[in-house]
């Protein structure tokens, strides 16, 4: 519980917690954002990770001049492609055996379930979508690599959605997070990008309660 709460609190309070990293660590600070996001995108076992805030903040900082906008830019793009298919290659090799086996410890079913059916709907676009939904953003690549699509398919969707994503957010970040209202308010406005980031997933999921709940019993 107490594990929960303390990566709760980085992620609300990400700017103090993302100051105070840059101040001990200066210009690594990069490599350790780089890390970060590679993991949440390219490691299935960690969709926990902060991804939309953190760009969002790391942009904040940027226009402070404590990073380099020019490294964020480049580097992190990099970092999701990379993460992509570190993941599509694991889902290939290890997700048929996780799709057929019982209960996982370190994989919720239901998300690759979730993201399956999301392949389903949208196909290869998922790939994109997916960037801008917490969770599924990393499971996504690894229900592609089941065999939902073909690698260099998946690279070029991977390649738009990374590179769309974050400069979306550093950029909101780099242009808006230093407004004087909006950083007074900076965990408020870490609050509202995590919540909106997650209302296309909660709405999905109500919409697909409501699909199952109007079936008739016998089907």
């Amino acid at each position: 519980m107490e594990l929960v709460k303390y990566g709760l609190d980085i992620i609300v309070h990400l700017d103090k917690h993302l100051g105070l990293v840059i101040q001990q660590y200066g210009f690594w600070t990069h490599l350790l954002l780089f890390v970060i996001l590679f993991c949440e995108t390219g490691l299935v076992v960690t969709p926990f990770l902060p991804g939309d805030s953190l760009l969002f903040a790391a942009g904040a900082f940027a226009a402070l001049g404590s990073l380099d906008i020019t490294w964020l830019a480049f580097s992190l793009p990099l970092a999701a492609m990379i993460g992509d298919s570190s993941n599509y290659w694991i889902g290939r090799v290890a997700g048929p055996k996780v799709f057929s086996s019982g209960e996982s410890r370190l994989l919720n079913k239901k998300h690759l379930e979730r993201t399956h059916e999301f392949y389903l709907k949208y196909g290869g676009k998922t790939v994109i979508i997916a960037r801008f939904m917490p969770i599924v953003r990393t499971f996504a690549p690894f229900v592609a690599g089941v065999g939902a699509m073909g690698y260099k398919r998946f690279v070029l969707f991977s390649i738009g959605g990374s590179i769309g994503w974050v400069l979306i957010f550093i950029l909101g970040g780099y242009f808006f997070g230093n407004i004087p209202v909006v950083r007074a308010n900076f965990s408020l406005v870490i609050l509202a990008i995590i919540v909106i980031s997650l209302l296309p997933g909660i709405i999905e999921f109500v919409r697909g309660r409501r699909r199952m709940s109007a079936r008739p019993s016998g089907c």
